[in-house]
Formats: structure tokens, C-alpha cells, sequence
């Protein structure tokens, strides 16, 4: 009778709210658990009690179960993941509005600015299509890079000299505007093109972050023009300077076949 007793009174504790298990479960087990004869009493009273808390105006089987949820709920809570889609949109947006921003810039501004990155391009496109490395031709892209980056740099003191300039003429500003001419200067010290060109790409990187976040009064379309010309200026770079590695490769390979 007890084995039999014990499931009845805990599905009749677990499905009654938390108040309601503590003011029925023990009180009827000190009532009738003196003798061991009223067991079936006791499931009958369990039985009728239940019958009535489920006949309950106040009691509703939803008012039952969200008292359960509060009870007996421990879990941890669930965060909602990203799905790739809601990313990928994402980043499509953005993308979206970069290109708008480029295209709502002045035409003279965009125009000027794509036609100065040909001579970055003109650099290592001739000597990959020959398979030939000119060093004169890579001087002069390391050349043109150090004057691209003086003038990057002195823009900002142009931005911040008119009085009503968000920009102030302090020592951050202009101080800074002199960071990227000398790193140019530096690079043309090098007598390796390589090191010139590591030189260059990291005083593009300095005045990109300057014009990007020390600067933020600048227009959209002029930050996105910014990006744009930096990762072909750097590409372009670094393209020469695999055309270099490459034709050293070969030139140490084709020594060592005359040597054996």
C-alpha cells in the first residue's frame, strides 16, 4: 500500500502550485500517517482534494502550471544565436550603404581620387603580365607612395586651421599629421624596395586610423573613399614586393643550375 501510496502523492505534489504542496502534502501525511490502516482513505481524500483545486475558479489548469514554472524552474536562460542569414544580411547592408556613400561623394573628389591610384596599379601589373621585376619602375611606385602619404598626412592641418573647424589646431591634430611624412622619408632611405614598401603600408594603416577615428567629423562618402584607395594602395604594394621575392627566387635557382 505505501508503494502504491507514494506515486499517487508525489503526482499530487508536483502537479499542484507550490503554496498548495506545502499546506496538503505534509498536514494529511501527520493526519492520516498514524495509522497504517487508512491508506486507501488517504488516496481517496488526495483524490477529492485534487478534484476540487482542478474545479476551482481561481485555480486554472494555466494558473496551476505557470505557478509550476515558477516553482520548479531552474534552468539557464536561452540566448538567441544569429543565424548565418541574419549576418549575411547584415553585412550586405553595410556593404549596400558603403557603395551609396561612394557613389553620393563629389565627382571630382572620386574621380581624382581613383585616377591617383593609377599609378600604384601601373607598378606591378606591367612587370607580372612580362614576368619580368624592374627595379627602377618599383622605386618609382615606393616614390610615388611617399609623396601619396605626405600628402595624407598635411590634409589634416588644412582641416584644422579654419576657425570653424570641429577639428581644433592642437597638438594631437597637428602632431600627428606629421607621423605619416615621416615614415615616407624614412622609406625612401631604405636601399631595399621590400622594406620601403613594408614602410609605406604601415604609414597608410597610421593615417587611415587617423582619418577614421581621430576624425570623426569627416563625411561618410570621404571615410569610404579613404578605405577603398588604402587596400588598393597596399595591395599594390605587396604586389610588388612578391614580384621581387619571385624573381630573386629564380634568379638563385637558375645560379645554382649553372653552378652543378
Amino acid at each position: 500500500d505505501k508503494a502504491n501510496m507514494f506515486p499517487l502523492i508525489q503526482r499530487c505534489c508536483f502537479h499542484t502550485p507550490f503554496k498548495l504542496q506545502v499546506l496538503t502534502g505534509p498536514r494529511l501525511l501527520l493526519q492520516y500517517g498514524k495509522n497504517k490502516t487508512t491508506c486507501s482513505s488517504l488516496s481517496l481524500c488526495l483524490q477529492r482534494r485534487m478534484c476540487l483545486l482542478s474545479r476551482s475558479p481561481h485555480l486554472s489548469p494555466a494558473s496551476v502550471s505557470a505557478t509550476k514554472l515558477q516553482a520548479f524552474h531552474t534552468s539557464h536562460p536561452f540566448f538567441k544565436k544569429k543565424t548565418p542569414k541574419e549576418s549575411e544580411t547584415k553585412d550586405s547592408g553595410i556593404l549596400k550603404q558603403s557603395m551609396k556613400s561612394l557613389k553620393d561623394s563629389p565627382k571630382p573628389a572620386l574621380y581624382l581620387s581613383l585616377a591617383g591610384l593609377i599609378p600604384f596599379v601601373s607598378a606591378p601589373l606591367p612587370m607580372a603580365i612580362q614576368g619580368t621585376y624592374y627595379p627602377e619602375l618599383a622605386f618609382a611606385q615606393i616614390l610615388y607612395g611617399a609623396v601619396t602619404v605626405s600628402f595624407l598626412g598635411g590634409m589634416r592641418w588644412g582641416f584644422a586651421l579654419p576657425e570653424d573647424s570641429p577639428a581644433k589646431p592642437d597638438w594631437l591634430n597637428l602632431a600627428n599629421s606629421t607621423v605619416p611624412p615621416l615614415l615616407a622619408w624614412q622609406a625612401l632611405l631604405f636601399k631595399d624596395v621590400t622594406h620601403g614598401a613594408v614602410m609605406l603600408i604601415m604609414a597608410l594603416g597610421i593615417a587611415l586610423h587617423y582619418d577614421i577615428s581621430l576624425l570623426p567629423p569627416y563625411p561618410r562618402w570621404f571615410k569610404v573613399l579613404r578605405i577603398v584607395g588604402t587596400i588598393v594602395m597596399v595591395l599594390s604594394l605587396l604586389a610588388t614586393a612578391a614580384l621581387k621575392m619571385f624573381s630573386e627566387q629564380q634568379l638563385s635557382n637558375s645560379r645554382n643550375k649553372w653552378q652543378n
